[in-house]
């Protein structure tokens, strides 16, 4: 698949202050970046080199092709939903997107077409003719969306478009975003919403104090982080002791007898045996096998499954240390 995005030691500095210091990562047709990070972390800044409204101190970066340097030829292939976006109370989501499509030099008959397919697809062709000052938190999201389709961009930069939103207006975002990269183009979503994150993002990239600190698929930033994942095996209270031992012969495993629930075995995988990125539960497997073999019944068995809010967490803690 072919890059539409590249970062190459960027770095933006304020006299001694690093806002991004040395980021590299790149992304490729149709993929859905998160970029995460604490308040302060340098996303916002990030967006705003990779998008040519700051001038990075040094380092370099392309967008669809063209080096940062090519400004104008950037901005005609990207899409950009700031943070905060100001909207004109009295036009209508129509004559807004019309604008915006004229603006980028598209013939009236264009504009008009380019308007109807867009407010279908964000789900305001209904209220297209409605005052944008009557719209909602979410349709005016979903409306700067749309305003940052309106040129057929090659790479999308979304800052928090879920940000203030109830659970059914960050479904409708994500979802656009899905199928936005669906259809080809790089989205890279700045977002505190770690679960957000694990829903529609092929890839991550954490930022801390404007250094990178792991990117890649969410898996490979879990494993990264070396989060624990952990289990609950329940057998028959008579035999428990019976179970210990057997688990005790799998040095990759540490397991604890719940004092509320004596019965009940909390078994912590770590390390590969933690790794189910790819399908495969060698840990879990083994720790299964080695009590069937012990002739001990398995009456339950749940796995907590790692998340990247653990990583998260992990790793930006471990910064500050």
């Amino acid at each position: 698949m072919s890059v539409t995005l590249e970062a190459a030691g960027l770095t933006k500095t304020y006299g001694p202050h690093r806002a991004v210091d040395d980021l590299s990562f790149a992304a490729n047709a149709g993929d859905v970046v998160g970029l995460l990070g604490p308040n302060g972390a340098g996303k916002t800044t990030t967006i705003r080199l990779l998008t040519t409204v700051l001038t990075p101190t040094k380092g370099e970066f392309w967008v669809a092709g063209h080096p940062g340097t090519s400004a104008t030829e950037i901005r005609r292939r990207i899409g950009v939903l700031p943070e905060s976006s100001g909207y004109p109370r009295t036009q209508t989501g129509r004559e807004y997107l019309r604008y915006h499509a004229r603006l980028y030099g598209r013939t009236s008959q264009s504009a008009r077409s380019v308007t109807d397919d867009l407010l279908l697809h964000v789900g305001l062709a209904d209220r297209a003719d409605s005052s944008i000052s009557s719209y909602s938190r979410g349709m005016r999201q979903r409306l700067g969306i749309a305003r940052a389709l309106v040129n057929n961009p090659a790479v999308v930069f979304l800052d928090e478009p879920t940000l203030g939103l109830d659970p059914a207006g960050q479904a409708q975002v994500l979802n656009l975003v899905r199928d936005i990269a669906r259809r080809g183009t790089t989205v890279l979503l700045s977002t505190h919403t770690l679960p957000e994150v694990e829903q529609a993002c092929s890839r991550v990239v954490i930022l801390d104090q404007g250094r990178v600190l792991v990117s890649g698929s969410v898996g490979e930033v879990i494993r990264a982080a070396i989060v624990e994942r952990f289990a609950q095996l329940r057998v028959p209270g008579d035999l428990v002791e019976q179970a210990v031992s057997a688990l005790a012969q799998l040095p990759e495993l540490t397991v604890a007898q719940m004092t509320e629930r004596p019965d009940v075995l909390r078994i912590a995988l770590s390390g590969s045996a933690a790794d189910n990125s790819d399908g495969s539960d060698d840990g879990i497997n083994a720790a299964l096998m080695a009590v069937a073999k012990a002739r001990v019944p398995v009456l339950s068995f749940e796995v907590e499954g790692a998340q990247l809010s653990d990583a998260f967490l992990k790793l930006t803690r471990e910064s500050v240390a």
